[in-house]
C-alpha cells in the first residue's frame, strides 16, 4: 500500500470526501506510476481516480466493525509520537 494513504475506516467522524478523493488520487498514481498523467492519459487517469473515490465511499459505507470508533486527534498524537521514535526527533 501507499504510505500516503490513511486508514479510513471506523472514524469518528467518518472519512471526508476530500480524504476518499485524496486516498484515491494516490491510488491511481501508485498504479499509474506516475504523479502528473500526460495530456494523452489525463482523462483516463482522472476517471480512474473517480472511479476507485466513488467505490470506496460504497466500501466505507459497507463496512462493519464492532471495535469503538477512532479519534482521529488521538490517532494523529500517536502517528507523531511514532514518527519522533522512528526518526529521533522531539515529538
Amino acid at each position: 500500500m501507499c504510505r500516503n494513504i490513511r486508514p479510513l475506516n471506523n472514524f469518528e467522524p467518518p472519512a471526508t470526501a476530500d480524504e476518499v478523493y485524496a486516498a484515491a488520487l494516490q491510488y491511481v498514481r501508485k498504479v499509474a506510476g506516475t504523479t502528473k498523467p500526460s495530456q494523452a492519459n489525463q482523462e483516463a487517469f482522472e476517471r480512474a481516480v473517480a472511479e476507485v473515490a466513488h467505490t470506496t465511499r460504497h466500501l466505507l459505507a459497507d463496512l462493519v466493525s464492532a471495535a469503538p470508533k477512532k479519534d482521529r486527534a488521538t490517532e494523529a498524537a500517536k502517528a507523531k509520537a511514532r514518527t519522533a521514535v522512528r526518526y529521533g526527533t522531539p515529538a
